[in-house]
């Protein structure tokens, strides 16, 4: 059955990273159930799914519902089995200055991004629990770590579901169990989200931060980290583990930094989206793929993450630079000294 049978369900799989993400899960020969709310952008997943041979259920599902997502998970384990790996990765967001994002846009985008993770989680752990096993897969982004312009909403949440993980992790230590649960944080990645997202920006459209990465990268991490739960969490991308780090280091320059650059660095001279997704989904009856409109600027692997996934050679070859400097160093240095 591929995979060894095993079943991942993917929230937000209609476009960009969940979309290429269930695509990978698929390529590795899992059976996947696709969860958001655009019927297209899931039937033609599901179509990519099947192409590689393995079973896929479609579910339209908001995730800010948490009936829903615990129906769709009972229909997902009646009619396809146990599930193995569960992956939060729904969207929304309002892209504005805070005083420009209306309390009702507040709400709903705190409702995908965050309580939308935690119906997941919720209802994979109702099922992993019994059965001692189960992988849980948090989607998150630099931007877990450090709030730029713009986007306050959005940043609130990923923020918001690193403390929720935090203590649910504490809490399967706690009961000794074998469920993992584990996050994936991304930089900048060319998806549709820029051109339906909900914008206002004195009329121009929004763009990802530089550097960005194309939805494949993300996937395979994602897929990683799924294999690889031990970890709690993952970086992708050098400008995280650059975000994240300047945030722990120099939090006050970041602050100065994205005051001068955040927003120009977050717009481009086109007209805004004439629609927006926030409220009801653009992919109902057209399919917007994985990819955004950046195709020409993004790249297409991770250092970051291919260094994460060989660890083992990484530390062995800065072992031996180390040495190998040392030994120069020391070289060197006797030479110097010599009369």
């Amino acid at each position: 059955m591929g995979a060894d049978g095993r079943i991942a369900v993917i929230s937000g799989a209609s476009a960009g990273v969940g979309r290429a993400t269930a695509r990978e899960f698929a390529r590795k020969g899992y059976h996947v159930a696709l969860m958001s709310r655009g019927q297209a952008g899931l039937e033609a997943a599901a179509q990519e799914a099947r192409a590689e041979g393995v079973s896929a259920m479609s579910l339209q599902v908001d995730v800010s519902d948490a009936e829903a997502v615990r129906a769709a998970l009972d229909r997902v384990e009646t009619g396809m089995g146990p599930v193995d790996v569960w992956v939060n990765c729904a969207f929304a967001t309002v892209i504005a200055p805070f005083m420009d994002v209306e309390p009702e846009e507040y709400h709903r985008v705190t409702d995908v991004c965050y309580h939308g993770y935690v119906h997941g989680t919720r209802a994979a752990l109702q099922r992993m629990l019994p059965r001692d096993r189960g992988v849980i897969v948090q989607v998150g982004s630099a931007l877990a770590y450090r709030g730029i312009a713009l986007q306050a909403a959005y940043c609130g949440a990923k923020h918001a579901i690193r403390g929720f993980t935090d203590s649910v992790r504490a809490e399967l230590i706690h009961r000794g169990s074998n469920v993992r649960v584990t996050e994936v944080h991304l930089p900048a990645v060319n998806t549709p989200q820029f051109t339906w997202a909900r914008a206002r920006l004195d009329g121009h459209r929004p763009r990802p931060v530089a550097p960005v990465y194309q939805p494949e990268v993300a996937s395979q991490a994602i897929v990683w980290a799924a294999e690889h739960p031990r970890r709690r969490r993952y970086w992708v991308g050098i400008s995280t583990a650059a975000t994240v780090l300047g945030q722990r280091f120099a939090p006050r320059l970041v602050d100065w930094q994205q005051g001068i650059t955040g927003r120009r660095s977050q717009t481009r001279d086109a007209p805004p989206p004439a629609r927006d997704n926030l409220f009801r989904p653009l992919d109902d009856t057209r399919d917007f793929g994985a990819h955004g409109e950046f195709d020409d600027e993004s790249r297409e692997s991770s250092l970051l993450q291919e260094l994460s996934q060989r660890r083992r050679t990484a530390a062995l070859l800065g072992a031996a630079g180390f040495a190998a400097g040392a030994a120069g160093f020391a070289a060197a240095h006797s030479i110097r000294r010599r009369p």
